[in-house]
């Protein structure tokens, strides 16, 4: 399998336009490491197995772990309001801001809008001013009801650990992780990364990317720059031992995730829970601008795999490495993504048209024969980098509906579903989107 997996490297980006991608392994103690392609179309520097990627939000489970370090010594527990630490922070709905906790922000379960990235600027506090800046930042679903992906919360969170070690995030990050886990691969400011060779992202077009990367203040949410060997080994860490007590707490189930067909079935602490061929899989994934990353483990087999990509096909392409990687190396078939089903299915599907808004996105559904169409667009500050998404969407269930865009091989999955009062939902990309007209 290893001796063979850098040409299958090859020939899956070529197969799913990936201008260049990374893949380190561990399986029975051996580290395996290949690469594939260019970091840069423009440049045409070729992609290494020491290149660094950005891994997105990957990094969100290395800030839990490091929150979950600071619960073991008695610092606080999951069950901490934010405010005890930050008394300053402060949510619209006043209530939320008294009693949201540890918990709530690393399961996902806060409820706050997530998707506010806001650039505020370069220094050391661009933290601390972020999340002042939530002081307005109102409620996606009512707190603790659902799951709802949420970048603030986890950028509250770095300011959490920066709070109690009285240092910046990167610097908790590097003392408490990179440095005694001897990464000698990963970073988290432009200037460090550039000591490298780094992978540029690209744009549904092919061309590279307009900007590099995502504002300083997104931080302990997804800034996180490193080798796939790197990711293998901060992984490797929660299997074995080196960073926690007993991190297999963070593998327990906080939350069903109403779309169980994106990412996983459960949300853990930080970590995504899921299962193959009844085997335990614990993952997490990451997007930033035109780059993409997976990280995934079977504590049952010791298997650890991590791949980066910087655009093409990129989910479809990591899903189908996933799937040969496991089935060769531990006889685990990986389910595939859920599609339409082999005989139309007749929905009421009348009953989901409307608009569904949250922070960051707007999203439009109307009718069509057979199904829905789907608007997607993304406001704020990332708008000018992301186009609208247009796609027809089919029933699979009474709630559940795929689509995916002309020539893209991946299907989009959406969940229709109510919260306890009543309130239409949609999840869609982890998220969860309240209809609002």
């Amino acid at each position: 399998m290893a001796a063979a997996m850098g040409h299958r490297l090859a020939e899956l980006i070529a197969e799913y336009e990936v201008p260049g991608a990374a893949l380190a392994y561990l399986h029975q103690g051996e580290l395996h490491e290949f690469a594939a392609g260019v970091l840069n179309k423009a440049t045409g520097v070729e992609s290494t197995p020491d290149s660094l990627f950005q891994i997105g939000s990957v990094t969100k489970v290395w800030t839990a772990t490091l929150l979950m370090q600071d619960i073991e010594q008695g610092r606080l527990t999951l069950d901490t309001p934010v405010v005890d630490v930050l008394p300053e922070f402060k949510v619209a709905d006043p209530e939320v801001t008294k009693t949201v906790t540890i918990r709530h922000l690393l399961s996902h379960t806060s409820g706050i809008d997530g998707d506010l990235f806001l650039d505020t600027g370069r220094g050391d506090d661009c933290v601390e001013k972020y999340v002042a800046a939530c002081a307005d930042l109102a409620q996606n679903h009512p707190l603790g009801v659902t799951q709802s992906y949420c970048n603030s919360g986890f950028i509250v969170a770095g300011r959490v650990l920066e709070k109690l070690a009285g240092k910046r995030w990167d610097d908790v990050l590097r003392e408490r992780i990179i440095e005694p886990l001897g990464l000698t691969h990963t970073a988290t400011l432009a200037e460090d990364v550039l000591r490298f060779r780094a992978a540029m992202g690209h744009m549904e077009n092919g061309d590279p990317a307009p900007v590099w990367g995502l504002m300083r203040s997104a931080g302990p949410a997804g800034l996180i720059c490193a080798r796939p060997a790197d990711v293998v080994a901060f992984a490797r860490a929660h299997l074995e031992g080196g960073l926690l007590e007993n991190p297999a707490a963070m593998w327990e189930p906080q939350i069903d995730i109403p779309n169980p067909h994106t990412l996983g079935r459960q949300w853990g602490i930080g970590w995504i829970l899921d299962e193959w061929d009844g085997r335990q899989v614990v993952s997490h994934g990451g997007n930033t601008i035109g780059q993409h990353a997976m990280l995934w483990m079977l504590p049952g087999t010791g298997t650890i795999a991590c791949v980066t990509v910087n655009g093409g096909h990129s989910g479809a392409f990591t899903h189908r490495v996933v799937t040969e990687l496991f089935a060769e190396l531990d006889g685990v078939t990986v389910p595939a993504r859920l599609g339409p089903p082999e005989r139309p299915v007749q929905v009421d599907s009348a009953r989901y048209a409307g608009v569904y808004e949250r922070a960051g996105s707007r999203i439009t559904i109307g009718e069509r024969e057979g199904g829905l169409r789907l608007r997607m667009e993304s406001t704020g500050e990332l708008a000018a980098l992301d186009e609208p998404v247009e796609l027809d969407l089919r029933p699979v269930d009474e709630v559940t509906f795929v689509g995916r865009r002309d020539g893209d091989p991946d299907w989009l999955s959406a969940v229709f579903f109510e919260l306890p009062d009543g309130s239409p939902y949609v999840h869609l990309g982890a998220r969860a989107t309240p209809r609002t007209g």
